[in-house]
């Protein structure tokens, strides 16, 4: 019944919006699945859920920072080579294709979605790989959502290039957003986590226009924010990285679940 609800409500946003104007092109789909109030949407959009105020607001603010850099509005996303949103995966396993390196991941239905849970217990760092096997030139992004519990804060990361590559980490404890090659901290950032908000974590290793060079990049931002127009952390790389896959990880030292969704592999553009 919730679920009708939110495809009944979604239509009717949809048609609402379309009666007052379009959405811009290069802003790809609106959110799929939306909060059941019904609220004022900013950019004369008529009314919706706040949902679609945020996904509003969020393309708003990217197309006013592109025409404050004199540039033309942003270009529609690449193709990913890979896309996993878990709505048709099997509860309780790990869909086809991804490989568990440890852990008691499974599927899990939370509301009227799908997810991947990492459980909280025991209290090791597990992974996941996924996509294609690649050198560099692509792009990984994950939306991970954990809870500390006082002291206790979890660690979450995406990774590119197998198990002993390079991982985008979100280490709460020490404030700070870090680079790691295998057990090496490559770089760090200072960075304010929120326990039991979704973040999104973005990361790529590209050539970096001179022989014998690569760059690492990262970005992390909180649900409800805009994508930084910056990478919030890199360092230039001068051994030439090993193809792998993709991966996600998380530690669970708070002994509550990590959550990871709308994980997505593309190239860099």
């Amino acid at each position: 019944m919730k679920f009708a609800f939110l495809i009944l409500l979604a239509g009717t946003v949809f048609a609402n919006a379309a009666e007052k104007k379009s959405f811009p092109e290069h802003w790809g789909q609106p959110p799929h699945l939306q909060t059941r109030d019904y609220v004022d949407l900013p950019g004369g959009y008529g009314k919706g859920s706040s949902t679609m105020r945020t996904w509003i607001s969020a393309n708003l603010e990217k197309d006013k920072l592109t025409q404050a850099g004199g540039s033309k509005a942003a270009a529609p996303a690449v193709q990913p080579v890979y896309a996993q949103d878990f709505e048709k995966a099997e509860l309780d396993k790990v869909p086809d294709g991804m490989l568990v390196l440890d852990g008691g991941f499974g599927v899990k239905q939370v509301g009227s979605g799908k997810l991947l849970e990492l459980p909280g217990d025991p209290l090791e760092t597990f992974g996941v790989l996924f996509g294609p096997s690649e050198k560099a030139g692509f792009c990984v992004q994950a939306r991970i959502l954990g809870t500390g519990k006082g002291r206790r804060l979890p660690v979450l990361a995406v990774g590119l290039n197998g198990v002993g590559g390079y991982k985008l980490q979100v280490t709460p404890a020490k404030k700070a957003l870090e680079i790691i090659k295998g057990e090496d901290v490559k770089a760090t950032a200072p960075f304010d986590w929120q326990s039991g908000k979704w973040a999104t974590l973005k990361f790529q290793v590209r050539p970096a226009g001179k022989a014998g060079e690569w760059l690492v990049e990262g970005r992390v931002w909180a649900e409800g924010t805009p994508e930084p127009t910056a990478w919030s952390i890199g360092f230039l790389e001068t051994t030439e990285p090993t193809p792998g896959r993709p991966s996600i990880w998380g530690l669970p030292f708070s002994g509550t679940p990590i959550q990871f969704d709308d994980l997505t592999v593309t190239p860099v553009k």
